[in-house]
C-alpha cells in the first residue's frame, strides 16, 4: 500500500469543512521512522483552528490535530533506538526537546503552523519520538497524554515544583485539568476542582478522587470558597485554563509564593484587573505555559506508566469523516469530561 487517508481543513469555515484526501505514504530518510497512527486525541485548539478563532498562525490547508500514539512500521538505516512494532508517541512540537520554548522553533507545532496527525501514517525524526513503556494503557490512553501530560508536567515542575502536601486548584473538567488531578493526587497533593455541573463534579470525585469540588455557578465568587476550604492559606498551584476571564479570581485563590500557570485563553473582560498589583501582594508567579518539551512529556509518560495511573479518555470515535466531525462537535459543545479520541484500526 503506497497511499493513505488524510484529513485537512481547506479553510477555517467551520468543523463541517473537513475534507478527505488520498495522499502518498511518506518515504523515510536514514534518520526517520515511519509510524502507523493508532489513536489521535482532540484538543479545543483543533476546534478553534477549524472555526478560525485560534489566536496563533495556522498553515493553509492544514492537517489538524497534534496528539498521536502509534506503532513503528519502518526504521531508517541509521536509527538504532527503535524497532518495527514499538509503541510510540511524539511531542506536540518536535523541535521543543528541553528547556524553555525558544523563538526559533515556536512555530513548529503539529496541527497548526505545520501539518498534524489526522492521517494514517507519519514520518518523524527518530530523536523526537518517545518509546512507550510497558503498561496496561492502550493507544488512546497514551494519545490523550501528549498535550495534557507535557503541559501539566511543565506547570507542576517547570518552575516551583509541586510537593507532597501542596494544594492544587484546577479549573474545569477538561483533559488538562483531569490529567493534573490524577498527577497531583499521585504526587501527594490535595486537589480542588471547579465546574458549573454538579454531575461532572460528582463524577470526577468518585472516579478520580478529587478532594474538594466547587460549582462556580453556585459559588460565583469561587475564590472565597477556595480560601474557606484552605483555611485562608490559598492554593500552591493553579492551572488557569481560561486566561483573562478568570485571572482575578485565580489571583484571589493563590497562596503567598504560589504559582498560577496560564494555559488557556478567553475573551478579556471589559475591565481587566490590576494583575501586577494582585500578584505583587501575593508574591506569586504568573507563568505562561505553552505545552511542554519532549523531556517533560517523557517524564510524564514514565510517571503515568510506572504508576499505572488512570486514563482521562471519556469517549472514542472512528476514523471516518462523519465520525471525526461528530467528535470535534462534541469537544466544541463542552459536554465532555476529559479527553475525546479518534481510533484507527
Amino acid at each position: 500500500m503506497s497511499s493513505q487517508t488524510v484529513f485537512r481543513f481547506p479553510s477555517g469555515d467551520g468543523i463541517d469543512s473537513l475534507q478527505t484526501f488520498i495522499e502518498p505514504i511518506p518515504i523515510i530518510d536514514k534518520n526517520e521512522i515511519l509510524i502507523k497512527v493508532r489513536s489521535i486525541a482532540l484538543n479545543y485548539r483543533d476546534v478553534a483552528i477549524a472555526t478560525s478563532t485560534y489566536p496563533l498562525p495556522v498553515k493553509d490547508q492544514v492537517i489538524p490535530c497534534s496528539d498521536m500514539a502509534g506503532e513503528v512500521t519502518q526504521v531508517g538505516d541509521l536509527v538504532t533506538r527503535f524497532s518495527v512494532g514499538d509503541s510510540v508517541l511524539a511531542p506536540i512540537n518536535p523541535a521543543f526537546l528541553y528547556g524553555p520554548l525558544k523563538d526559533e522553533y515556536a512555530s513548529d507545532s503539529f496541527g497548526g503552523p505545520k501539518d498534524g496527525m489526522l492521517r494514517e501514517y507519519i514520518a518523524l525524526q527518530a530523536h523526537a519520538v518517545i518509546k512507550l513503556p510497558k503498561s496496561s494503557h492502550n493507544f488512546a490512553d497514551w494519545a490523550a497524554v501528549v498535550c495534557t501530560g507535557s503541559t501539566v508536567w511543565n506547570a507542576f515542575y517547570g518552575n516551583t515544583a509541586l510537593k507532597p502536601g501542596d494544594t492544587v486548584l484546577l479549573l474545569g473538567t477538561g483533559g488538562v485539568s483531569l490529567t493534573a488531578l490524577i498527577f497531583a493526587k499521585a504526587a501527594g497533593a490535595t486537589t480542588i476542582i471547579t465546574s458549573s455541573s454538579d454531575k461532572k463534579l460528582e463524577y470526577v470525585k468518585s472516579k478520580f478522587g478529587a478532594d474538594y469540588t466547587i460549582n462556580y455557578k453556585t459559588h460565583p465568587n469561587w475564590a472565597a470558597e477556595v480560601q474557606r476550604i484552605t483555611n485562608g492559606h490559598g492554593v500552591n498551584h493553579i492551572l488557569e485554563i481560561n486566561g483573562a476571564a478568570t485571572i482575578e479570581q485565580s489571583l484571589g485563590s493563590v497562596a503567598r509564593g504560589g504559582v498560577v500557570s496560564v494555559i488557556g485563553w478567553s475573551q478579556a473582560p471589559e475591565k481587566m484587573p490590576d494583575v501586577a498589583m494582585l500578584s505583587l501582594r501575593k508574591g506569586c508567579a504568573i507563568r505562561g505555559v505553552q505545552g511542554g518539551s519532549k523531556q517533560q512529556l517523557e517524564e510524564s509518560v514514565r510517571f503515568m506508566g510506572n504508576r499505572e495511573l488512570l486514563s482521562t479518555v471519556e469517549k472514542t470515535f472512528g476514523f471516518e469523516k462523519g465520525d471525526i466531525i461528530a467528535a470535534l462537535k462534541y469537544v466544541a459543545s463542552g459536554e465532555h469530561i476529559g479527553k475525546v479520541c479518534i481510533s484507527l484500526k
